[in-house]
């Protein structure tokens, strides 16, 4: 077809010049304008302009293709008129055109300049009866759909809105609403082609209802995108001024940066998947905060307080026992007990290679070296030392912390020991556990039952951390002065390790050993400044103090070692001898007394034993019978325990009156008094027992009791002679006194082994079964003799009166 040819025949079709579009779907009844660049699109354009300004435009199936052909194009199109053209950047021209009516390509010519083609005109589909009820329906919805489309979408103005909706033609009106869709082509395709006017009508409703529910998801999207970078820039804007504020002040905290920096030290760690999840949660919470609020300050401890926590960190534990043998012996002087349980743990440790730290609980008077013995522990085993005073401890948190609700919450004393020593498994001292209170405030007792459990402590959880940490490798101590103050549950998770008092020449090889050394360095004297004798120091031990340990004998060594540093300075001496002589020259007069036994045997005093919380000690009991009706006294400030003793010795004499030659009235015609010396001091226990029954029995027959004998033991109503405590205490009071001979219960005679072989070759030793035994053994032998004869007596006098009954009384 040749270029000037732009119709034929009346009996033939029209040939209308084809444009191809890229992206742009034309409706009829519609405006549009569109840019074309392509040789063929402008040479059909211009030979549209030529003939009329008809010419037939459709879309590309893709509009990647450069240098369409037909087969690339779809089948409908439309027919528009030209009304404008104007040329724009380099060749192409901008087309202004108005759509006409709906077309199909019938036949394609595309050998020429450009792409021409006849097209069969479409019917609207529009039916001749007109709008059907639910047409007329469908074009209110659709009409209310594409306000609410217009609504969504920023392209579409009220005034396009206006002019769309003003149409009367329903044609038009579909036709408008569908070319202002933003649409993929594809869809708008769809429109074009579908006929009849009511099915394309649905189609537009539903076209618009999908794109209505896609605009409204896209705006509620594009709305909070738009609320979080508002948030952001706000978060930033508000940043960077704190950060210019804090300049001004001089501070250089940057939240972030810490975070990164503990976040660093997180990742080093390696801690559990629960503990490392709700640090990194405290982490991102504190990065949100005001740098100056309460919370983020207690945030920051929170966070500092578990990273540096020992997590995994271990100090080397020594298990060389020869080595772990001699710092116990350079440290303590005895303690064999002690000094054994310690090489036994190591021992154990050196053959698993690991356990779990055994609760160690020290018990003894004070001053015996309780405390000290745990840091030569330490030190022997290479592990760190904690010391903890629970001495008037009465509040819980000081055991598990704070929870963080609390202003000014901080960690307990052992997470925070913990965090100190830097290392999770040193030997952590509990001092005067004994001396733990409980008040409103809680039970630390009871906080302490997970710490000292070894199969709960390696969940402990304090309540300022809220994590559980690891304490089961700790060696845990403990001391006390009594167990008795000790609550059940508590003592059951501990290892009792009795740590009793010294023997006088115990003393002397410490103070010789340890303390006059030490003293003297400590008041800067020379290291051969101050001789002091060996009879000195035991006048020191006995005259000047009186204790189980040595605490007040180095203050009495002290106090020589200061009247020594005085007298170097103002009177240039150099050395110092000190002897019982001139020892009340450096310490005063004598401050104490020891019962020491002198004199005869008398009858009614017997020797006993006693213990106290300093030591053992010798006490007399006194028993004297006058005429009366049975009345029975008991003196010297006696507890209740011990005045039930009495009277069960009492009763006892009563039941083997004639047994032992006593008459058995005795508790009728007699008023007895027990009488107990240093009545201002409290006594009480059953261990005097036997010794009461001794002093009545001497007493009611008049024999004397042998001075160079003690006892204890309690007695039953029956006589049987029941065990008793501080049998160690007791014996070295008794062999300090000048006791030779000692009575003891039965089950009692195994606690000698604790006694130093010196003092037991000096010492003869009695096992009481049943209190009659003892008479034997305290009674003077002189005494018995003169028991048999009275009771002889007795005897012969009580035959005179019978048989003077029987005679009538009389000669």
């Amino acid at each position: 077809m040749s270029e000037k040819e732009t119709k034929t025949k009346e009996n033939e079709k029209e040939i209308y010049p084809c444009v191809p579009l890229r992206g742009v779907s034309i409706f009829p009844n519609t405006v549009v304008h569109f840019d074309i660049g392509r040789d063929k699109s402008i040479k059909a354009l211009e030979a549209a302009m030529a003939d009329g300004r008809m010419l037939f435009v459709t879309s590309q199936k893709d509009e990647n293709i450069l240098i369409p052909t037909f087969d690339d194009v779809y089948r409908v199109g439309t027919i528009v008129r030209v009304n404008q053209m104007l040329k724009i950047n380099g060749d192409a021209v901008r087309v202004l055109v108005t759509g006409m009516s709906r077309a199909e390509i019938e036949e394609a010519y595309d050998g020429g300049n450009y792409m021409s083609c006849t097209v069969r005109e479409i019917e609207d589909g529009l039916s001749e009866d007109g709008l059907s009820v639910e047409d007329k329906a469908g074009l209110r919805v659709v009409t209310d759909l594409f306000v609410e489309y217009a609504a969504l979408s920023p392209q579409i103005t009220d005034e396009i809105v206006d002019k769309i909706l003003a149409e009367d033609d329903p044609i038009v009106l579909v036709d408008k609403i569908s070319s202002d869709l933003a649409i993929s082509v594809q869809r708008k395709q769809e429109l074009l082609e579908m006929t009849p006017f009511s099915e394309r009508l649905k189609l537009l409703i539903s076209v618009i209802m999908e794109e209505n529910e896609i605009a409204e998801v896209e705006k509620e999207l594009a709305q909070k995108v738009k609320e979080n970078v508002d948030n952001n820039q706000k978060e930033y804007f508000l940043k960077e001024r704190m950060r210019v504020i804090q300049e001004e002040l001089g501070e250089d905290e940057d939240a972030h940066a810490e975070a990164d920096a503990w976040l660093e030290k997180l990742d080093a760690l390696k801690l559990d998947e629960i503990v490392d999840t709700k640090i990194r949660k405290e982490i991102k919470r504190f990065t949100r905060m005001a740098p100056a609020s309460a919370e983020s300050s207690v945030i920051r401890t929170y966070v500092e307080t578990i990273l540096e926590l020992p997590w995994n960190s271990s100090s080397k534990v020594n298990t060389n026992l020869n080595k772990a043998s001699k710092v116990l012996e350079r440290d303590h002087y005895g303690l064999k007990k002690v000094k054994e349980r310690v090489l036994e743990y190591l021992a154990v440790i050196h053959l698993c290679k690991t356990i779990k730290g055994p609760i160690l609980c020290l018990v003894g008077p004070p001053g015996t070296g309780k405390t000290s013995i745990a840091k030569s522990i330490a030190e022997s085993t290479g592990r760190k030392f904690i010391r903890m005073s629970l001495g008037g401890v009465r509040d819980e948190a000081e055991i598990r912390g704070h929870r963080r609700t609390y202003i000014g919450a901080i960690p307990g004393r052992i997470i925070n020991s913990m965090k100190e020593v830097g290392v999770n498994n040193p030997v952590f001292l509990f001092d005067e556990i004994d001396k733990v209170g409980a008040d409103y405030k809680g039970d630390p007792s009871s906080a302490l039952l997970e710490v000292l459990d070894p199969e709960q402590n390696n969940t402990f959880t304090d309540h300022f951390l809220e994590v559980p940490f690891d304490l089961s490798k700790v060696l845990f101590i403990t001391t006390a002065n009594s167990l008795d103050t000790i609550p059940r549950p508590l003592l059951d998770r501990m290892e009792v390790i009795e740590v009793s008092g010294y023997t006088e020449q115990e003393k002397i090889q410490i103070a010789e050993k340890y303390l006059l050394p030490k003293q003297i360095k400590e008041h800067g004297l020379k290291k051969d400044a101050i001789k002091l004798s060996e009879s000195a120091l035991s006048d020191i031990i006995n005259y000047y103090t009186r204790e189980s340990g040595v605490r007040n004998l180095e203050r009495e060594i002290g106090s020589i070692c200061r009247k020594a540093a005085f007298l170097t300075v103002t009177s240039n001496k150099k050395s110092f001898t000190v002897s019982p002589r001139n020892l009340d020259k450096f310490l005063g007069k004598k401050k104490y007394h020891y019962d020491i036994i002198k004199g005869s045997s008398e009858v009614g005093v017997v020797t006993g034993m006693a213990w106290t919380q300093v030591g053992g000690d010798t006490l007399s009991v006194e028993a004297s019978f006058v005429k009366g009706s049975g009345k029975l006294s008991l003196t010297g400030n006696l507890g209740e325990v011990m005045q039930e003793s009495a009277r069960a010795g009492i009763t006892y004499i009563r039941s083997i009156a004639e047994e032992i030659g006593v008459d058995a009235d005795f508790s009728s015609t007699k008023d007895l008094h027990i009488h107990v010396p240093e009545g201002a001091v409290p006594k009480d226990g059953p261990s005097a027992g036997v010794t009461m029954f001794t002093a009545v029995v001497s007493a009611l027959t008049g024999v004397p009791v042998k001075k160079d004998v003690a006892m204890t033991g309690e007695i039953t109503l029956h006589g049987k002679v029941l065990p008793v405590g501080g049998i160690k205490e007791k014996v070295l009071a008794a062999h300090r006194a000048g006791i030779t001979t000692i009575l003891l219960p039965k089950e009692n005679m195994k606690d000698t082994e604790d006694i130093p072989v010196s003092v037991l070759k000096q010492l003869k030793f009695v096992q009481l079964e049943y209190a009659k035994e003892a008479l034997e053994h305290a009674l003077d032998e002189k005494g018995k003799g003169i028991k048999k004869r009275k009771a002889t007596k007795a005897s012969k006098s009580d035959t005179e009166k019978k048989s003077k009954k029987k005679s009538g009384g009389k000669k």
